[in-house]
């Protein structure tokens, strides 16, 4: 079967403080998207890559790719203006019924080759595999009167990605209309009916959002 990943990468490096977008900052050498596509390109070099970027991007990526001489055979994808949008896009561009679909962020760069390998099994057998974490620290609900009560973390689990699903259930799901509840492609297939399986995750699978972020991946790389 068929295997898709569609990395997703529109950030635009605010909460980094920096001047270019979060994905294309270097980390230990390469920019981290980079790294991101190097990791799943070495779990298979059959798998289709598709990267989603903003269109206004597209340029200086190419320019980084000529300065690295990183050359990895993938789909360049122009993104949309929500998360929603640029998966959909990325997942419109596959011309088939059949096979199993990652979605990744692009700025999750520490992903392994068998956490890959384990979302593509499970979701052949399963229809659906997300990766998550157990929570470390304790937790507090804040309600709505500005009090706060203790909540059990054994209740809860930290969403990663790749999120990775059997082909038609994404193209089905994602012909719904956008809506704010969607945050991740687990919200899009548990609305349209679809049952949502959790696998083990790693805690240096980070998504790399912050310079205490970026720092602590240089020192993990």
């Amino acid at each position: 079967m068929q295997e898709y990943v569609i990395i997703v990468a529109g950030g635009t490096g605010s909460r980094m403080k920096s001047d270019i977008p979060k994905q294309f900052i270097a980390l230990n050498g390469l920019p981290i998207l980079m790294h991101t596509i190097k990791a799943f390109r070495n779990y298979s070099d059959k798998l289709s890559i598709i990267l989603v970027l903003p269109e206004n991007q597209f340029e200086y990526w190419q320019l980084l790719c000529k300065q690295y001489s990183f050359h990895e055979s993938l789909l360049l994808i122009a993104g949309g203006n929500t998360r929603f949008d640029s998966v959909k896009n990325g997942l419109n561009s596959i011309n088939a019924d059949i096979g199993l679909v990652a979605v990744h962020d692009g700025v999750r760069p520490i992903i392994s080759k068998q956490i890959i390998s384990e979302s593509f099994q499970h979701a052949s057998e399963f229809g659906s595999a997300i990766v998550s974490v157990p929570m470390k620290d304790s937790i507090r609900k804040i309600n709505k009167d500005g009090d706060n009560i203790s909540e059990d973390r054994t209740a809860f689990r930290l969403i990663q990605t790749p999120q990775t699903f059997r082909l038609d259930w994404m193209q089905k799901a994602f012909t719904a209309s956008y809506q704010a509840n969607f945050t991740d492609c687990a919200s899009v297939l548990e609305s349209a009916g679809y049952t949502i399986q959790l696998i083990e995750g790693a805690y240096e699978n980070i998504k790399i959002t912050t310079p205490e972020d970026l720092r602590w991946a240089e020192i993990y790389l």
